[in-house]
């Protein structure tokens, strides 16, 4: 009997058991629901760690093995973690190389566990058939891919004119991968619809894409609505390549927010931002983490009563050495970066781990440059290596290059102190392809007149600052800007200098020969547009006649392309040997500046007002007139109330 008793009171602890179990289970899942997020953007092809300076310190950073350990931890506390990335995933070092034949980064987006990106401007850098054939590989290669998603290709736009081969190329590209508007993934209880979508400014930076895109906002509320009509969901995420910018009203992800207020979370890429904390709009949340996955974004959101979610947790993960590398994930990035001596640097006689000269100098770090508006040793040396390159190439016209343009856009990482490698070298300066369709942009040979100089120094003086990746350094011709003056009028003194350093005056009706690499030539002339006429640069022929097609004016080397990194590698091997221990030092000339962007900081009016241009003239006159229409607004309102007053009188 006593057993009996045993055995009924065991029988009725579990079903108390599994009834308080029930009532626990339902609580939970009556509960605020929760989405844990991963994000990346901009990564650049860095599958692997990389030193560089971050806060004046050389840094090893980076890697997506070391990511991977991060999203495994990630996993184990949440399996259901969503791990998103916002484009630009491919061109920024040796490993894009392959960029075709491998579609290493998106397979390594696959590999680390993303479920979802986008496309970014540099993926159009190969070009229709680059890009097209990186899809193919990709999904011919079996690997585990994220879905890749972008609304707004107006593919009806296309094919009422008729497609061209390379638009036909791409939609042939994806549809082997499989490319669409949205996906919907569930995450635990929860269905997320992620939509991708392509930016202005980034269409804008991909001079070689040959698609048609619709407008951002416009294509981003339709697919919304499809989702909203199509799709039962709880929270709508864009991955966009897009960005944001300090002024809000220029800044898309913000406008995208605003405009779009069904959105939940922006996965913000393009304007490589760190976000340190999320920008809200409503209950819209943008988030950004940098580029190269130096850091990571984290998130946590929970569901409100209204069906809305809130940020429960955020943060950005630095991607240190401390952080043990995933085994299984280097290996793999590894057997990619085998391919690369073979298949790309043999051509031009190198190989990866190639020391081209030894360095002591400190150069500025790649933040510096872009954000600090100043001369910098690093724009220095970049621009000294295109005219060195174009001045004893093998196929030299004989005519000497009067100035050399980097804008700090194309410049993709510093040199640290120690060997710089050729991987170094390739890494700091990795963007595009030529016609030849060989990986890397070529140099081009253009002329400007003197005007145009002393424009260019101007755009940089007083337009950079607005766009920071348009800031110019410059070899052959030194300028000097007062930040407190008038805008487009902010230089005092520009002049070009000779091989020994003398100044030379620069006329205004003259050409001057000029070198800067593929892309830059390309984006030149669109000063003209953004500017709306009012600043001007026309990249010419050496007979002053318009260029039609840059491609006519690459600088060939033995009959092939002169790459950007091709001549950067050149110069750092023609440095002297300082230590005789046979490898080239970088010259102790790099440590310090040499005006060729120099500051006059000065409020003094005499220093305000004095050398005006034709653009302080035209908005002196401007401002002059608003002036008198205010004053004559202001006359006019005073004596219609006098007549009222009198009328009144009366």
């Amino acid at each position: 009997m006593k057993k009996h008793k045993n055995i009924l009171a065991g029988l009725l602890t579990a079903v108390i058991s599994v009834m308080l179990f029930g009532v626990m289970s339902a609580g939970a899942q009556t509960g605020p629901k929760r989405v844990d997020v991963i994000f990346t953007h901009d990564t650049h092809s860095h599958l692997d760690s990389f030193t560089t300076i971050i806060d004046d310190k050389e840094t090893e950073v980076g890697g997506f093995a070391r990511i991977r350990t991060v999203i495994d931890e990630k996993k184990a506390e949440n399996p259901d973690t969503l791990v998103l990335d916002g484009g630009d995933f491919s061109m920024g070092t040796l490993v894009q190389t392959v960029f075709e034949e491998e579609a290493a980064e998106l397979r390594m987006l696959g590999a680390i566990g993303c479920d979802v990106t986008t496309l970014g401007n540099h993926e159009f850098d190969y070009r229709s058939a680059g890009l097209s054939n990186m899809l193919c590989s990709a999904a011919d290669s079996g690997d585990p891919l994220p879905a890749l998603v972008v609304c707004n290709v107006d593919w009806e736009a296309m094919e009422a004119a008729g497609l061209s081969e390379g638009q036909q190329r791409i939609a042939d590209g994806f549809s082997a991968y499989g490319v669409t508007d949205y996906v919907v993934v569930k995450k635990g209880d929860v269905r997320i619809a992620v939509l991708g979508v392509f930016g202005t400014d980034a269409l804008a930076c991909a001079p070689t894409c040959e698609l048609i895109f619709a407008d951002p906002v416009e294509s981003v509320k339709k697919t919304v609505a499809a989702i909203r009509e199509n799709e039962n969901v709880d929270m709508i995420v864009c991955v966009s390549h897009s960005g944001t910018w300090p002024d809000e009203k220029k800044s898309e992800d913000e406008i995208l927010a605003k405009q779009v207020p069904e959105l939940d979370l922006i996965i913000s890429g393009h304007t490589h931002t760190d976000l340190e904390e999320p920008i809200v709009h409503g209950d819209t949340w943008i988030v950004s983490t940098g580029e190269y996955g130096k850091r990571i974004g984290s998130l946590s959101l929970t569901q409100k009563e209204d069906g809305r979610w809130t940020m429960a947790e955020y943060g950005l993960i630095p991607i240190t050495a401390d952080i043990a590398a995933d085994k299984a994930t280097q290996e793999k990035i590894d057997s990619f970066m085998a391919a690369v001596d073979d298949a790309y640097l043999s051509a031009f006689d190198y190989t990866r781990d190639q020391v081209l000269a030894e360095n002591t100098v400190e150069f500025s770090s790649l933040h510096e440059l872009e954000y600090e508006h100043r001369e910098h040793n690093l724009g220095d040396l970049i621009a000294d290596a295109y005219v060195y390159a174009a001045m004893n190439s093998a196929d030299y016209d004989g005519i000497p290059v009067d100035f050399a343009v980097v804008p700090s856009g194309t410049v993709r990482d510093t040199y640290t102190t120690g060997g710089i490698t050729v991987e170094h070298v390739f890494n700091s300066y990795s963007l595009g392809t030529g016609p030849d369709g060989v990986p890397g942009y070529p140099l081009v040979s253009v002329y400007l007149t003197g005007e145009e100089l002393k424009t260019a120094a101007e755009i940089d003086a007083s337009v950079s600052d607005y766009m920071t990746t348009a800031r110019l350094y410059i070899s052959g011709m030194n300028f000097t800007f007062n930040p407190n003056r008038m805008i487009l009028n902010k230089v005092t003194d520009i002049y070009l200098t000779d091989a020994d350093g003398n100044r030379v005056e620069i006329e205004d009706d003259k050409l001057y020969r000029v070198v800067a690499d593929l892309y830059s030539g390309q984006m030149l002339s669109a000063v003209t547009d953004m500017s709306y006429g009012l600043l001007s640069l026309v990249p010419k022929y050496a007979d002053g006649t318009p260029i039609d097609d840059f491609e006519d004016v690459i600088l060939m080397e033995d009959g092939k392309e002169l790459k950007a990194w091709a001549a950067i590698a050149g110069y750092m091997e023609s440095f002297p040997d300082t230590d005789g221990d046979g490898i080239a030092d970088v010259p102790a000339y790099y440590s310090g500046l040499h005006d060729r962007k120099a500051i006059e900081d000065s409020r003094n009016l005499a220093d305000l007002l004095k050398h005006p241009n034709k653009f302080s003239i035209i908005i002196a006159a401007v401002v002059l007139l608003l002036v008198i229409l205010i004053l004559l607004l202001v006359t006019g309102i005073v004596k219609l109330v006098k007549r009222i007053q009198k009328r009144r009188s009366k």
